[in-house]
């Protein structure tokens, strides 16, 4: 019953934060937050612009003959708009300044942690069921790799598999952020689109990956991987492992429904001889099982000559089985760890890859994280130095294919990696690069 005139009075002296709460209260609280008096001072106070609403002199008429312009002629709601939307991009612009500086080493962002907690970045799943119905799914565990970050998501309250028919993963901000407090999980906050995949026969259409006593393992695209549990044919956890390259990119300046895409490479010029191939490529790559770390290696000066190229793919031989001087140990059993609320386990015979290609500039080429499984081989070792069963793990993307292989050795319990192969797609060699192969 009170005066609208009133409400508005009161709500004038909230902040941005609170006037968007109190507008989820009713469509009557709602038409009165979006009232532009309101947002057009709080734009006007945060991000000075050139005219101002305030009472005036007669010296500053033509401002005040601006400003009413400004209210009548704009819909309710439209400096609420501005204001969120210069918020954001100024907030954007800090965040991703801070990625600028690179390591030498990886060639990707060195400050993401930093970049991530100014940004109160955190990563969510929505589980929707077949009625149209969203289960948000918070509050992961993270775990930081050199040139990638794997989330864990799990629970007792998960809707039935059957039941589901796509996940998304989204990266998550507050809407308005303040610089002058940490971050808050509570408010209005931003969806930025990371990943969208389809449940519907998830477990019929799909060949497990891996499995223990307890849970079976099936992978999604974008290096999503779900754990079901082998008795109740439910979801155990999900798991995401996202690679540096972009991440932030993908995880603030999507929207709720499209995901971000990356402004196309701008070749330099005389940058590559399209006779001579390929040319002092550099390769990071990660093998890790979440918690623990297997192999971390670092190879430079790769090439493919134009001969090289054959089916759409140009080839970089990194580990060559018959070159024993760059054979490399695994350290540990090769597993992937989960975790829920009760129990533990870790899934033999497959991991997680972080694979970052650098172009002869420095210049992130091919980068993803993913799952990868191993499976026996029919081919023989055929090495003297080391006699036992060989081992094939494979990932293939639309931007390229990766063939890996490994000896088992039974006397020291180890594998060792004696193969290494990169094929990257010519369709992405060609738009990278502006040519013709």
């Amino acid at each position: 019953s009170m005066p609208s005139e009133i409400l508005l009075k009161i709500f004038s002296y909230l902040d941005p934060v609170s006037l968007l709460s109190v507008g989820c209260v009713n469509k009557r609280f709602y038409d009165l937050a979006n009232d532009n008096r309101i947002w057009m001072k709080l734009y006007s106070s945060s991000l000075r612009p050139k005219w101002t609403i305030r009472k005036m002199n007669s010296k500053q008429s033509e401002t005040v003959s601006l400003g009413c312009a400004a209210l009548h002629d704009k819909k309710p709601g439209y400096w609420k708009k501005e204001y969120i939307f210069k918020q954001i991009s100024a907030f954007n612009t800090r965040v991703m300044r801070l990625v600028k500086l690179l390591d030498p080493y990886t060639g990707l962002p060195c400050k993401n942690k930093e970049a991530m907690k100014v940004s109160g970045l955190r990563w969510t799943i929505v589980l929707k069921d077949k009625n149209g119905k969203e289960h948000l799914i918070e509050k992961p565990n993270l775990s930081f790799k050199d040139t990638s970050v794997t989330v864990l998501w799990y629970g007792t309250d998960w809707p039935y598999l059957g039941n589901l028919s796509t996940l998304k993963l989204f990266g998550v901000t507050p809407l308005l952020p303040d610089q002058s407090r940490p971050p808050s999980k509570k408010g209005p906050r931003r969806f930025s689109l990371i990943a969208e995949c389809h449940l519907a026969n998830l477990t019929e259409g799909n060949v497990a990956v891996g499995a223990d006593e307890l849970v079976q393992l099936f992978t999604l695209n974008s290096g999503l991987l779900v754990g079901i549990w082998k008795d109740k044919n439910e979801i155990a956890f999900v798991m995401a492992s996202l690679h540096y390259n972009q991440l932030l990119e993908r995880s603030i300046l999507g929207s709720s429904t499209a995901q971000y895409a990356p402004p196309p490479n701008k070749p330099l010029l005389d940058d590559i001889d399209p006779e001579y191939g390929l040319h002092d490529y550099s390769l990071h790559l990660d093998l890790h099982g979440r918690s623990c770390m297997y192999l971390c290696g670092t190879f430079r000066g790769l090439f493919c000559r134009k001969g090289d190229i054959e089916n759409g793919y140009l080839r970089l031989a990194v580990v060559s089985l018959k070159d024993s001087r760059k054979h490399l140990p695994i350290i540990g059993t090769l597993g992937i760890c989960w975790e829920t609320d009760v129990f533990k386990g870790h899934v033999k015979d497959c991991f997680m890859m972080d694979l970052t290609l650098l172009d002869e500039t420095g210049k992130p080429f091919w980068c993803f994280s993913a799952p990868v499984y191993m499976e026996l081989s029919s081919k023989a070792s055929g090495l003297y130095d080391y006699m036992g069963p060989i081992y094939a793990s494979d990932y293939a993307d639309s931007e390229g294919k990766v063939c890996v292989e490994f000896v088992w050795l039974e006397e020291t319990k180890e594998y060792v990696m004696v193969s290494l192969v990169l094929y990257v797609s010519t369709k992405k060699v060609n738009s990278w690069y502006g040519t013709n192969y």
